[in-house]
């Protein structure tokens, strides 16, 4: 059913909220701690400040923890010792990424990268992932009982693996045309392991049956890929990381559907090839892209993509709703981005 103007807003206030109220007391949390350790170099705590209150604003993960743990009858409040040291460890993630990327500026902001350089960055990336493990490692002090812990920490040993089999996947990408949606899907899948990983260590902490954790589990697992086919489309729409995406990056997947077309295929290539590429060239891009039904085809996928996630969420104890809006968020933000593309 498609959503009016209205109701569309109305999805997204409510999920801004839901971020606002679920999440803010563990970021608060997660840059306060980090701040409180002694750094002498200068640099690198203006680089650590900068990222923590200017260029960082994760709430997502501790309210996806929150509500996920909610929905098996848990008490929302066990997942904040969890939570702090996985806002960190994604941190890293995220800056770490960056460098491999070598994106410099994200959403009109420059990264860590951009802004301090790769040295720094690399070291403020480091400095996150070693006070999140330390703090990971200290939530037995906070209530976490030990045999959950040892649990969740071979989640998250495997769920770095799988980041970095995606990352490693994704570099023989570079400079390539002939990759398939399937090829980039199952890389897609992999990379949404981070989601599926909240949800799942939420169910474990809420006390959830095994079905609910494992439902819990697919349902992370294929919103994490909403969400970063959502962000497909609006690096489409941002000059600089359709750039980025083009010369040293994976192409987008609107753009991979849309060079199956044997139609535009040839237009697309030439457009993608330039070694100076203009605002006009990128326009040219989306326009191709969205002629040959790339945009289309994503606008399906993601719809499929939330059904399913939803299936998933039918047996869960309660707060069913809160999960369902935020994969309901994705389609609304999908269609936002299009129509202003």
């Amino acid at each position: 059913m498609k959503c009016t103007p209205n109701q569309q807003e109305n999805v997204i206030e409510h999920v801004e909220k839901l971020l606002e109220e679920r999440g803010s007391k563990a970021l608060e949390e997660a840059r306060k701690t980090l701040l409180q350790e002694e750094v002498e170099c200068k640099e690198v705590r203006e680089a650590l400040a900068y990222f923590l209150y200017e260029y960082w604003h994760d709430l997502a993960r501790p309210t996806l923890l929150s509500i996920a743990c909610e929905a098996v009858g848990g008490d929302p409040d066990v997942t904040t010792p969890v939570a702090v040291p996985m806002m960190l460890i994604s941190g890293a993630i995220d800056i770490h990424d960056d460098i491999i990327d070598q994106s410099k500026i994200k959403g009109s902001r420059p990264t860590v990268l951009g802004k301090f350089g790769k040295d720094v960055a690399l070291l403020v990336g480091d400095a996150l992932l070693f006070k999140g493990l330390t703090l990971l490692h200290e939530a037995v002090e906070k209530g976490v009982p030990a045999e959950k812990l040892s649990i969740i920490v071979a989640i998250i040993n495997r769920t770095f693996f799988e980041l970095g089999d995606a990352e490693a996947l994704e570099l023989q990408f570079r400079g390539r045309l002939d990759v398939t949606p399937e090829e980039y899907l199952r890389v897609v899948r992999k990379k949404a392991a981070d989601v599926e990983a909240h949800t799942r260590i939420s169910a474990i902490l809420g006390g959830g049956s095994e079905d609910e954790i494992e439902a819990l589990s697919q349902f992370g697992r294929l919103l994490g890929m909403m969400i970063i086919l959502r962000d497909d489309l609006v690096d489409m729409i941002d000059f600089k990381e359709v750039q980025n995406r083009i010369k040293r990056e994976s192409l987008p997947l609107p753009i991979l559907y849309a060079l199956q077309d044997s139609k535009n295929e040839s237009r697309l290539c030439s457009l993608l090839l330039k070694k100076a590429m203009t605002k006009r060239d990128v326009r040219m891009i989306l326009e191709n892209t969205d002629k040959a039904g790339g945009i289309k085809q994503l606008r399906r996928l993601m719809q499929k993509l939330s059904a399913d996630a939803c299936s998933h969420l039918k047996d869960l104890k309660s707060n069913k709703d809160e999960l369902a809006l935020l994969t309901n968020a994705m389609l609304v933000s999908f269609s936002q981005v299009s129509e202003y593309s």
